[in-house]
């Protein structure tokens, strides 16, 4: 009988031992999955950063091109015939 005792026993502890595990790998799952949010944010916030940079480069480009510098004048009038389709469409739609 002192036998079973001691294997019940030795279970309980071996069973509270792997609760606890299991409390301790909730709470750290629950930390990553925060951090992984947080880490999107962050992504997300550095990809529109990065956009915004694109674009100011290319209108500094253009203006750079229009105003003469030793890129190429071609560049300028494709991004101007561009420029006057997109306000073309722009205009259509206004009027529908």
């Amino acid at each position: 009988m002192s036998e079973l005792v001691e294997i019940v026993d030795s279970l309980e502890n071996k069973v509270s031992k792997l609760l606890h595990k299991m409390e301790l790998l909730h709470q750290l799952n629950a930390k990553l999955r925060q951090d992984l949010e947080l880490q999107k944010e962050e992504n997300e916030l550095q990809r529109k950063n990065l956009s915004e940079w694109e674009e100011k480069y290319d209108s500094l480009k253009m203006a750079n091109t229009m105003l003469g510098s030793s890129t190429s004048k071609t560049e300028a009038k494709l991004k101007i015939n561009t420029l006057i389709r997109e306000l073309d469409v722009c205009i259509a739609k206004l009027a529908d």
